[in-house]
């Protein structure tokens, strides 16, 4: 089985093309995830939030550094992983930026903050995963993660707030 940072471009090394297809990966993940999300609609706007919920323009804030982190180490760690760590690694990248994006369309999409901690619960799992992957190829990739699965589990908490605060939304 080959995967696309495996196969040599003419001109190009394996490790360019881990980090770009890594970083098309991840644009890719914003834009799809980005496309549900309505923070100005009647029904988000609706919604008993708490007090610590930061105000909706530190969302894209936080997300821009921490998406490119998360190419940054996805990138670094195919590049150096092989064999069978290889493909783990690319597995659990890729249903990570799933997950990731799904987010947004459980929530959003939907209007369902139930569905959407459901599927924050499962980003985090996939979080410690994919660090754990990291981690066995390579350490810094593992650690430049830290920031991107504490926001995430911070998310998890907000979600699970608006889910008990809105129980029939």
């Amino acid at each position: 089985m080959s995967f696309w940072s495996e196969q040599q471009a003419p001109g190009m090394d394996r490790t360019y093309m881990s980090y770009a297809g890594a970083a098309a990966a991840v644009v890719a993940t914003a834009v799809a995830g980005a496309k549900a999300v309505d923070a100005d609609s009647a029904w988000y706007r609706s919604l008993d939030k708490p007090a610590w919920q930061p105000p909706s323009w530190a969302f894209g804030v936080v997300w821009t550094p921490l998406y490119a982190s998360l190419a940054w180490a996805v990138g670094r760690g195919i590049s150096r992983a092989r064999g069978p760590e290889h493909v783990r690694l690319v597995a659990s990248a890729g249903a990570n930026l799933v997950l990731n994006a799904a987010w947004n369309h459980l929530f959003f999409g939907r209007r369902d903050p139930r569905a959407g901690l459901a599927g924050t619960v499962l980003l985090d799992a996939s979080n410690a995963l994919l660090i754990r992957r990291l981690a066995v190829t390579d350490r810094p990739a593992a650690a430049a993660l830290a920031p991107y699965a504490a926001w995430c589990l911070f998310a998890t908490g907000l979600n699970l707030s608006l889910a008990r605060r809105n129980p029939r939304r």
